[in-house]
């Protein structure tokens, strides 16, 4: 099953993402890849120290020590440095449930490999709530048409059809799937102050996921 993203149309990551000007193709690519790497994981630091309302092209250029020029030649604006960081956190979110070590990859169990699935959504959402939510506030029902989502919904009915053969797993997949709304998550662990760990056990004990 190939990677789905949930980057939406028109939201680039700007000209010049896939190579830099320098001296040879190889370098060029080497260079790029570097340094969206870093700008992402400096606009991943903010948002999580500050929130991604605090994010501006100049914070992110200071704190990644690339250049705001670059900053803007690679991802256009903020916006857009917001969608492809929520891309790239998908990205590797999809590569360890679907082919990284187990139990979260192939490997292990069905029922392992979905309870490790659970944690891991709860960590993800936990992890970059703030953006998923405004994403959601804009458009709620955006979510459930994403090939994020889609490429998840297929990997839970999956797991679901063998652990309960004969249930309606497609169905059960996206009413699991909703328990991870962000607004709820949001409630849940700000609003509410619950724990990730009492989260992780509540859904399992909701659904009965286990016999």
């Amino acid at each position: 099953m190939r990677l789905l993203t949930l980057l939406p149309t028109g939201h680039g990551t700007g000209p010049g993402t896939g190579a830099a000007t320098g001296s040879g193709p190889g370098a060029e690519r080497a260079d790029a890849a570097r340094n969206r790497r870093r700008i992402l994981d400096a606009t991943a630091r903010i948002v999580a120290e500050k929130g991604p309302d605090a994010v501006t092209m100049n914070q992110v250029a200071h704190a990644s020590g690339i250049g705001v020029g670059t900053v803007y030649r690679r991802f256009g604006d903020v916006s857009q440095l917001l969608w492809a960081l929520l891309d790239d956190r998908e990205r590797q979110f999809q590569e360890a449930y679907m082919s990284g070590p187990p139990p979260l990859g192939p490997g292990a169990p069905a029922g392992e490999r979905l309870d490790a699935f659970l944690d891991a959504l709860v960590d993800r959402v936990a992890e970059q709530r703030a953006i998923l939510l405004a994403a959601h506030s804009a458009a709620p029902r955006a979510r459930y048409h994403s090939g994020a989502y889609q490429v998840m919904h297929a990997h839970v009915a999956m797991l679901l059809s063998r652990i309960r053969p004969g249930d309606d797993s497609a169905l059960l997949a996206h009413l699991l799937l909703g328990s991870f709304s962000p607004d709820l998550l949001h409630h849940l662990t700000v609003e509410r102050s619950l724990p990730a760990e009492r989260i992780k056990a509540g859904v399992r004990q909701l659904l009965a996921l286990r016999a």
